[in-house]
């Protein structure tokens, strides 16, 4: 087989990957939409984006930024589907989303490899996300068997009730940072509610939904049912967000992007939005913790995935009474168990590199900040795109407790009162996820339900069962997904009055 010939899943293991990228006669993939069923190359009219390998800053993929022409053609096809598989029983449905999850697990490592690769985490980082791909489509085919609806009498003796139907045609856009668990957190309940879609992954991270067409193909998913274009935000995502065809928008991603997409479809009343934005997200530490489990659970928070995962908790709040106690074990624990290029990843990026070297940078400049550890990395990477765990103090007029970073830089805050802590964790204009360490019980609900944040993890993080609401408050989002949640997303219901006979 010629180099030029092989794909990425000819490719299964790290070892195998890796040899060939490292070939001087490697020429980058050329990744092709997937439209009514069919891999197509981009058509003339489509620019291409470079894709990186973080690890290395080589370039191992060509991404089609698809033209509004292309996201049209995907859309009619999505349309066209539309009507048979909204009619399509929920137990059928239920068995091709069984035989994607059984197609990802049986290239779970192919997956994970090429999440590694395309994204800059560790393999084993990848592993979990594919894992929990999986889940995602067994969750969704196990939970349409058993739905039930409300039914009431009227004191007329008037029979009500609630009958739902899938809402039509779904753009769904996902980000860079999990990109197969977080693009399939939304393909499954959409095409398990009866909902065709059009699904942009990020241009940045495209490679493991280049793979999932291929599953779906084998499922023999009806065509047009789920299409993938690749492309940036504009002109793919715009394109796609915008189009009258397009019945709701699923998005996760940054805020910026979030307050574009409702002026883009502010004249659209009827188009349903769900949107899953920023997060500037606290950890609040209590000083009845046990100081061990609180470390390394602040940790976890702060630089798994090298931060860059939405619900990361990059503002850590201590109570005063243990910070002399807890500063110096939470450092010595990143020190020892978030290793540059063992265990803590690249950046996605170039541009996400700067942008981290930037924050850390002001830091620096700041006479009022403290590095306990971490430093500026260089200004240009020679190879890959790698920056170490920084643990810093700002002053409280800092961007760095405001902005979201996304990477692997957190701040310590001391406080001294609980109402003290709930102020400066609800400081943001982010109202996203929180993590809650202390052992008082009463205190795990007072506090608790008063901070703003649409999760909250107590003495724990990144626990989830798929049923539970997802989603944030304030710049944040707007709207909840998972179990009866994604429903009300991909669903419309009508009530229906009947008179008894």
């Amino acid at each position: 087989m010629s180099s030029a010939s092989i794909e990425p899943w000819d490719l299964p293991t790290l070892d195998a990957a890796e040899s060939h990228l490292r070939q001087s006669a490697f020429r980058p993939f050329h990744l092709r939409n997937l439209i009514n069923g069919d891999l197509l190359a981009a058509s003339s009219d489509c620019d291409s984006i470079a894709s990186f390998n973080p690890k290395t800053g080589q370039q191992f993929a060509s991404v089609p930024n698809s033209s509004p022409d292309v996201v049209d053609q995907a859309v009619r096809a999505a349309e066209q589907a539309f009507p048979a598989w909204a009619a399509t029983s929920p137990s059928l449905r239920s068995q091709y989303l069984q035989r994607i999850a059984a197609g990802i697990e049986a290239r779970r490592e192919l997956f994970a490899v090429w999440e590694s690769i395309d994204q800059g985490k560790t393999l084993a980082r990848a592993r979990v996300e594919i894992d929990r791909a999986v889940s995602n489509f067994r969750y969704f085919s196990t939970y349409i068997l058993h739905q039930e609806t409300h039914a009431r009498w009227t004191d007329t003796n008037i029979l009500t009730y609630e009958h739902r139907s899938p809402k039509g045609v779904f753009a769904l856009i996902s980000p860079w940072n999990m990109p197969l668990y977080l693009l399939t957190w939304k393909i499954a309940p959409c095409l398990a509610f009866g909902c065709t879609a059009v699904a942009k992954p990020s241009e940045v991270t495209s490679v493991s939904a280049y793979l999932l067409a291929t599953v779906f193909q084998e499922a023999e998913l009806p065509a047009g049912v789920i299409n993938l274009v690749f492309g940036g935000g504009n002109p793919t995502g715009s394109a796609l967000i915008r189009h009258p065809r397009v019945k709701g928008v699923s998005f996760t991603g940054g805020t910026a992007t979030g307050r574009q997409i409702r002026r883009d479809t502010v004249d659209e009343i009827g188009k349903y939005l769900s949107l899953e934005l920023g997060g500037k997200n606290p950890t609040l530490v209590f000083e009845d913790v046990d100081l061990e489990k609180a470390v390394a659970t602040a940790a976890a928070a702060a630089f798994e995935n090298q931060g860059e995962i939405c619900l990361c908790g990059s503002r850590v709040y201590v109570q005063r009474s243990i910070w002399d106690a807890f500063l110096p074990r939470f450092v010595q624990y990143v020190r020892t168990n978030y290793v540059v290029g063992k265990n803590v990843g690249a950046v996605v990026s170039l541009p996400h590199y700067r942008k981290i070297r930037q924050y850390l940078t002001i830091a620096a400049d700041d006479p009022a900040t403290v590095f306990h550890l971490g430093s500026v990395p260089v200004e240009t990477p020679e190879s890959g795109y790698w920056i170490e765990p920084s643990i810093l103090t700002v002053s409280d007029s800092s961007c760095l407790l405001k902005d979201e970073i996304f990477g692997p830089v957190v701040t310590l805050t001391p406080f001294d009162t609980e109402r003290e802590a709930i102020e400066k964790a609800n400081d943001s204009e982010y109202g996203l996820a929180s993590v809650l360490l202390t052992n008082d019980g009463s205190r795990m609900r007072r506090v608790g339900e008063k901070i703003d944040a649409g999760l909250v993890w107590v003495n724990s993080w990144l626990v989830r069962e798929l049923g539970t609401p997802f989603g944030g408050m304030k710049a944040s989002g707007t709207g909840r997904e998972g179990g009866e949640y994604s429903r009300d997303v991909f669903t419309t219901v009508r009530t229906l009055h009947i008179p008894q006979a």
